[in-house]
């Protein structure tokens, strides 16, 4: 199994086989959150218009926007996991769009990945287990980064922890990066300036190593890519 590891937008862009959308900061561990609360499905959304749009079709479904870290007026939602794990998703379908994690999904399916699933930190070990069983020749772990753009220590490190589980690397101290990763990463969860943004209680609810048994699989439905659950 060939293993690599790609950064930001660019890095989704050349995703090839089994690819792993990462974004620890905060996508995909909220949507965790969402699906673990029973959220049926998600609509990975590259644009806000576009989700507004599509939310208007659909007033019931649930639209989660942000911006650089902030909720979009107008949204349900932000992207907390604090706040998603106290909402009630029993059933509910979701609209998802952020600045990272659902960017990288739509240009990896534009890419040659064959198959599509997000990753973080809170399913890792279930992220690889999952991958175990498809068998892939390739393996395209992308850590998405700030907007995209800018590489930052939380998704490469969950990269590089899935990395290690895949080629049974005992020797990777997943305790102690997380440990280091508060004070070199994890900062703005500290601030109180911007606890209007990155609220305290998100940061353990981030980092809660492996806490979740599922995956979360794209798929193609007619024009749109979707999200779901599937159990380890």
């Amino acid at each position: 199994m060939k293993i690599q590891i790609l950064e930001l937008i660019e890095g989704a862009k050349r995703a090839e086989g089994l690819t792993v959308i990462i974004d620890v900061f905060r996508a995909f561990t909220t949507e965790c959150y969402c699906f673990d609360r029973g959220a049926v499905r998600s609509y990975p959304i590259g644009s806000m218009e576009d989700a507004f749009d599509l939310k208007r079709l659909h007033p019931d479904w649930v639209l989660l926007g942000e911006r650089g870290g902030a909720k979009v007026e107008g949204c349900d939602l932000g992207n907390s996991p604090w706040d998603a794990s106290n909402y009630d998703f029993a059933g509910k379908t979701m609209i998802h769009s952020t600045s990272a994690g659902t960017q990288g999904i739509v240009n990896a399916s534009k890419a040659d990945a064959s198959e599509i699933i997000t990753g973080s930190l809170v399913n890792a070990e279930a992220v690889c287990r999952y991958i175990r069983s498809r068998n892939p020749e390739t393996v395209s772990l992308v850590a998405m980064g700030k907007a995209g753009v800018e590489s930052v220590p939380e998704d490469l490190l969950a990269a590089e922890y899935m990395s290690a589980l895949l080629e049974d690397d005992t020797s990777f101290d997943i305790d102690a990066r997380v440990e280091y990763l508060k004070d070199h990463g994890g900062e703005q969860f500290f601030d109180p300036a911007l606890a209007h943004i990155f609220p305290r209680e998100d940061y353990p609810l981030c980092v809660a190593v492996n806490r979740f048994d599922f995956v979360l699989r794209v798929e193609r439905e007619g024009d749109f890519l979707v999200i779901r659950r599937s159990d380890i």
